[in-house]
């Protein structure tokens, strides 16, 4: 039985489709991206949304269509083998992607904001958030030997989730804020650096 082969529908920047990009090339199946004209493709989507995985059969016919970049990255995640089959192993790492989420959620928020105010709130829980998440997956790569990785030997789909979460945070935000990559670079440990080095 031969593999499926997919279709990534997102638009032409680094965004919320990088870690499915990640996980596609990572499994070393074959899979092509699409940029839909923008909006006039926006019905055509599932949820109007993108991004969007197409999953075909070996005769090129679509089998399976989802959409959400979470629900994408799970869905490839596991698939692919790049989380435990154990749910409360595949738990731990899905706990660091929501909360990688999350961080993001509040950025975007202030990115959206439309006071002052609301701007200063948003930006406060952001870099709280994002501290944190430094601070825990500091000592997930300290108490799995130091080798690089959050989760076992290999690369897995929280590695992989947080190199496109900190590529976002350093490339794609700089469109809205300068100063968010800079804030970010400041709060890197070298553990950090050196997981999303590899």
């Amino acid at each position: 039985m031969s593999n499926p082969t997919y279709i990534l529908r997102y638009f032409p920047l680094v965004g919320l489709s990088e870690a499915c990009r990640l996980l596609l090339t990572a499994a070393n199946v074959e899979w092509t991206e699409e940029h839909p004209e923008w909006p006039q493709e926006k019905p055509n989507q599932p949820h109007g949304r993108l991004p969007v995985l197409v999953e075909k059969n070996p005769d090129g016919s679509p089998d399976f269509i989802i959409t959400e970049s979470c629900n994408i990255e799970r869905y490839l995640a596991r698939v692919y083998g790049f989380v435990p089959a154990d749910p409360k192993q595949a738990a731990r790492q899905e706990q660091i992607c929501e909360l990688m989420a999350d961080v993001f959620s509040y950025l975007s928020g202030y990115i959206r904001a439309s006071s002052d105010e609301s701007k200063q709130m948003f930006l406060g829980k952001f870099e709280a958030l994002l501290e944190t998440l430094i601070e825990v997956q500091t000592k997930l790569i300290e108490g799995n030997g130091n080798n690089g990785r959050q989760f076992g030997d290999s690369l897995s789909y929280a590695d992989m989730v947080a190199y496109g979460f900190y590529k976002k945070l350093m490339i794609a935000m700089a469109r809205f804020d300068a100063n968010v990559p800079k804030f970010v670079k400041s709060k890197l440990t070298p553990k950090i650096t050196q997981l999303i080095a590899t």
